[in-house]
């Protein structure tokens, strides 16, 4: 029976494998099997040991519990045990089993154990039939595909984006950096380029200066160019005249009021001696100009007759005037004596229209003409600086005046002409001269010499071609009366006389020249006058005369 149960047992286990999983290539691993009834069980051995334990067994050996399909556990005979105290193989159901069934058991056990392969990622032998489920048994961690976003990849590019945005923002930093440098250096380079250039224009570069004397000046005083008008101020109530020669110099851009005393001495159309108020009176706008150009070597462009009503209007005009007054001046209309003044003394006195003109013809009793003009002057900047700077606009207040102008200077000429004049007014390059008169109405030597080819430029005047030589006499004979026979000489002789006034009495007389282009013209004044050769010699003139004569005792007028 035991040699039948064990045939039949290989017999029918012959060939039987199962699956228990794939190995790390994914190929498939079985087992062999060899019975049908017996399947391995992970707790057979633990049951063994904890139920199959029999503390009266001989031998201290434990006998094998077989397992019946699931069914139960079911007790061998063993051999040496009989529970029931009977003896031999006996089966308590009604069968006799073979003893070599708990071995069976056993080598089945173990070769199951033996015959199971290493599966990866498998926690033990799994002894299901279900090969389905094993063929299933896989885990997404097993693969990893390319496709599949990866966090830490994310994190790289990222970093990358960091790198690359920082290193670009570095590059545009340096390159902004350097524009800028470019950009500095070049605006540096302009402003420099600049203030040289106004400096140059201005005359104010070292060595450069037009006031220098020397001969390395490049723009020496009458070669600058500059504008200038004459304005005659009439008063119409309290009578007289006040002159001024307002000067544009275009070179320097400086402006300057030059005023002019009546008492210059001047030579009338008919060649005789005049002053400049009878000649404002007598020979009118042109022939004063004419007669001013010859004295002073000058070129003016135009004359403003200004009337004190137009003067008034004028100011009020531009908004009143802030002028420094000297003195107090009453009021004219004022019926009693202690009533207040109508312009006070002291420093930014506001003056409308009405008081503008009060101050600039006002000449206190015992006063020298020269104090009543330079308050003429103060008014005349006073408006300039209050007067528009835009061309337009100052001729638009010219034009509001309503006031008949000399033919020689229009309306937009003199509104454009006194807008330069206020730019340089308000910007602190506007100043007022007096020009130096003696009392014989000469100009003074070196202070009048000075302001004519300073600030006039008269010495860089040339006389035309066929002008006529103008001549300067100062009598030092001790006879008044030589001058005037002196000047109907010249004048016959076909030159200009200029009255040159008197001097202390001297024996010997002189004819002096300055520039070499006059000297022969000395020499035949010297003829002219019946004055000896010898007394023709090289010295200082005047700045309008081309040649000066000192009338000595030796002079003999010549007999009519």
């Amino acid at each position: 029976m035991n040699d039948r149960y064990d045939a039949g047992a290989a017999d029918h286990g012959a060939g039987q494998y199962e699956l228990v999983g794939y190995d790390e290539y994914g190929r498939p691993v079985y087992r062999h099997v060899q019975t049908q009834q017996h399947t391995y069980d992970p707790y057979a051995q633990q049951y063994q040991q904890g139920y199959g334990h029999d503390p009266y067994a001989t031998g201290g050996q434990q006998p094998p519990v077989a397992y019946d399909d699931g069914a139960g556990p079911v007790h061998p005979q063993v051999q040496g045990y009989d529970p029931y105290g009977t003896t031999g193989h006996h089966d308590p159901y009604g069968g006799q089993q073979s003893h070599t069934v708990g071995q069976t058991a056993r080598q089945t056990s173990q070769q199951s154990f033996q015959q199971t392969a290493h599966i990866p990622q498998q926690a033990g032998p799994a002894g299901r039939e279900d090969t389905g489920e094993a063929e299933r048994e896989y885990h997404t961690e097993q693969f990893a595909f390319v496709e599949e976003p990866d966090g830490n990849s994310e994190d790289v590019i990222d970093w990358l984006k960091f790198t690359e945005n920082r290193t670009e923002r570095r590059e545009e930093a340096r390159r902004r950096a350097r524009s800028r440098i470019v950009a500095l250096t070049v605006v540096l380079a302009l402003v420099a380029a600049g203030g040289a250039g106004w400096l140059w224009y201005a005359g104010k570069l070292p060595g450069l200066s037009s006031g220098g004397s020397g001969t390395g000046t490049t723009t020496a005083a009458g070669a600058q160019k500059r504008d200038v008008i004459v304005v005659h101020l009439h008063d119409t109530k309290g009578g007289g005249t006040s002159t001024a020669l307002l000067v544009d110099n275009t070179t320097t851009r400086k402006g300057t009021t030059v005023l002019v005393p009546n008492s210059l001495a001047l030579t009338g159309d008919d060649g005789t001696t005049t002053t400049l108020a009878e000649s404002v009176d007598d020979d009118g706008s042109d022939g004063t100009r004419e007669a001013l150009d010859t004295v002073l070597g000058t070129d003016i462009q135009g004359t403003w007759r200004l009337d004190t009503p137009y003067l008034q209007n004028l100011v009020d005009l531009v908004g009143n005037i802030e002028v420094d007054t000297d003195t107090d001046v009453p009021d004219p209309a004022a019926k009693k004596q202690g009533q207040a003044p109508l312009v006070h003394r002291g420093q930014d006195q506001t003056l409308s229209g009405k008081t503008a003109v009060a101050y600039a013809t006002h000449r206190a009793p015992g006063e020298a003409a020269t104090a009543q003009l330079k308050r003429f002057g103060q008014v005349m900047q006073g408006v300039l600086r209050k007067l528009s700077s835009d061309p337009a606009a100052a001729t638009t207040t010219i034009q509001t005046l309503a006031q008949i102008l000399d033919p020689s200077l229009t309306d937009k000429d003199l509104g454009t002409f006194l807008a330069g004049l206020s730019d340089l007014a308000k910007g602190g390059d506007y100043r007022t001269d007096l020009l130096p008169v003696q009392g014989d109405g000469t100009l003074a030597a070196q202070a009048g010499a000075k302001i004519v080819r300073d600030v006039l430029g008269g010495t860089a005047k040339s006389p035309d071609e066929d002008a006529a030589t103008s001549v300067s006499v100062q009598n030092a004979t001790g006879v008044k009366d030589n001058t005037e026979k002196a000047r109907v000489v010249l004048l016959n002789g076909g030159f200009t006389f200029l009255e040159g006034g008197t001097a202390t009495a001297r024996a010997t007389s002189k004819v002096y020249w300055s520039d070499a282009a006059a000297k022969e013209h000395a020499t035949e004044v010297a003829k002219t006058l019946g004055l000896p050769a010898g007394s023709v010699t090289k010295g200082e003139t005047p700045a309008s005369a081309d040649v000066a004569v000192v009338l000595g005792q030796d002079y003999r007028p010549s007999s009519e």
